[in-house]
């Protein structure tokens, strides 16, 4: 993650979506569905969930063909991709600070 994830999370609402939109393309409403499938995880603490949306964002770059560096889900395909990680994070110990 080229990011400095640290100093990311702790950025404004407004400026820590806009880096989601230039480093992933997503953009607000993307962004809002996966902050709150998040939250409905569990997820209370806004600077853990951003650390995990960082960390799922560049998952889906790492495992995703990318239209115009912009992630392209499909109708429903976003929650496919959110279970897909978090339940792949959960299985593998090795991943679990990625959660």
């Amino acid at each position: 993650m080229l990011l400095d994830v640290e100093e990311t999370i702790h950025l404004t609402d407004l400026s820590f979506i806009n880096v989601c939109n230039e480093n992933y393309g997503v953009n607000r409403g993307v962004f809002n569905t996966i902050d709150a499938w998040f939250y409905k995880q569990g997820i209370r603490n806004v600077l853990e969930r951003r650390n995990r949306i960082l960390f799922f964002l560049e998952f889906i770059k790492g495992n995703s063909k990318l239209e115009n560096n912009r992630c392209k889900f499909g109708q429903g395909g976003l929650i496919i991709k959110l279970e897909e990680y978090y339940f792949q994070r959960i299985e593998s110990p090795s991943f679990k600070n990625c959660l």
